[in-house]
């Protein structure tokens, strides 16, 4: 079984990618941009803006030899255009939905080494899923969101939190319609948890098609070290990432104002996407510290006891595996991949539910040793989303569809019917 691999950007570090190779399965990963090996590309690029340069030279995978990758880089420049021209106009996700779409077909019109799989990722997809599909080659498709079911809980969410919410670009019809068509063309859908495989079956995906494969962390398992946040006495509680009703920010600042006289404080590190109202009216017990970097973001869960992620919605949220590899216990609602085991490595509370999220904190106020005691097993549990046990999931699954290949025939769009219905992109 060879397989070939199709992806814009560089998502999860080329996680699939690497994982197959491991396997001895990569025919070929495909990229929009591939950090350039030659030693003039990579003066050429650190003439960029800095912010550009670091990411567009990060975009790699050691591991994975010069033969088995392709880098479309003038194209990958070329696609930005769309998107930036409508980033500036405030429509960023009709840009991406081109950009996909560019993507798409381009990967539809290279010549492919020999293999058996095509793996493409949702927006990016949809043409190179029907040329693949009529060459006999099974075709999978990684969603990697919730999808539509998950941006009309975010809608619901802004009339709720109506003093939360702040403008945002809303995406072109055709950004989901194109989405449920790469659902029809595909023969297996990857999700990567049981929220998203639910929400994509209450969308109209077939059940049967869909396949549930947890995201990889291979950061290294943080060691024990001392935190310098118990001066105050206090627990500190840490948020990591978009700070945004879908996340579930209005929950957690309920949460805490039920806390405040509590020896609690949150710190909220991520960029901001709810209203300066919200920011300002937030309890003295809770700070928003900004935008974290990467190379920050180690420091950051050094400083804590506790991570929150008390979300509407995540496909899977890999910030739960950062903080668990840090041996910080998790709070999380069941809407997103699971991770933690509840009462062992954090604690599972219900969505929307400020006072339950309250409760789970002060568990760890009344026994200030809780949260050292659950550090071994986060630490333990982070080691069952290796790179290798993505592949070894991820084959297993291939394997079990190239079996069947039991295709219907109402499940096929043949490729020139599909072309019509992909309008305006």
């Amino acid at each position: 079984m060879k397989v070939v691999v199709a992806q814009k950007s560089s998502r999860e570090h080329f996680a699939i990618a690497r994982a197959l190779h491991r396997q001895g399965l990569l025919a070929l990963l495909v990229a929009d941009w591939y950090a350039p090996r030659s030693r003039f590309a990579h003066l050429l690029v650190n003439c960029l803006p800095s912010r550009f340069s670091q990411r567009a030279l990060a975009a790699e995978a050691p591991e994975l030899p010069p033969e088995v990758v392709r880098g479309l880089n003038g194209f990958g420049l070329w696609r930005r255009i769309p998107e930036a021209w409508f980033r500036k106009r405030g429509r960023p996700l009709d840009g991406y939905a081109i950009s996909g779409a560019m993507f798409a077909r381009k990967v539809s019109t290279i010549a492919l080494p020999p293999h058996d799989v095509f793996f493409g990722y949702s927006y990016d997809s949809l043409e190179a899923l029907q040329a693949e599909r009529t060459r006999g080659i099974l075709t999978v498709v990684d969603q990697v969101d919730p999808g539509a079911f998950e941006h009309d809980l975010v809608l619901e969410e802004a009339k709720r939190w109506k003093s939360y919410a702040i403008p945002e670009a809303q995406p072109p019809e055709a950004y989901f319609r194109r989405n449920r068509l790469e659902w029809q063309v595909a023969d297996v859908i990857v999700v990567n948890s049981e929220w998203s495989q639910q929400a994509l079956i209450s969308s109209g995906a077939l059940k049967h098609k869909l396949e549930v494969l947890p995201l990889a962390y291979e950061a290294g398992v943080a060691e024990p070290t001392r935190r310098d946040n118990h001066d105050s006495g206090n627990l500190r509680v840490l948020w990591l990432g978009t700070v945004c009703l879908r996340k579930g920010i209005q929950y957690l600042v309920e949460a805490a104002k039920r806390l405040v006289s509590c020896p609690i404080e949150f710190l909220v590190g991520g960029p901001l996407h709810i209203s300066e109202l919200a920011i300002k009216e937030a309890p003295r017990n809770l700070r928003f510290v900004g935008q974290v970097s990467r190379s920050q973001a180690g420091t950051f869960y050094q400083q804590g006891d506790v991570f929150v992620l008390p979300t509407i919605s995540d496909g899977f949220a890999l910030t739960q595996l950062e903080a668990m590899a840090h041996g910080l216990p998790v709070i999380v609602t069941p809407n997103c991949g699971r991770v933690v085991e509840d009462g062992a490595t954090g604690f599972i509370v219900p969505p929307r539910d400020p006072e339950a999220l309250a409760q789970a904190l002060l568990r760890f106020v009344r026994d200030r040793n809780l949260a050292a005691k659950m550090a071994p097993q986060c630490r333990a549990a982070v080691k069952a989303y290796s790179i290798d046990s993505l592949g070894k999931q991820l084959v297993a699954i291939l394997q079990k569809n190239l079996a069947l290949r039991n295709i219907p025939v109402r499940d096929y769009i043949p490729l020139n019917a599909a072309s019509k219905l992909t309008d305006p992109y």
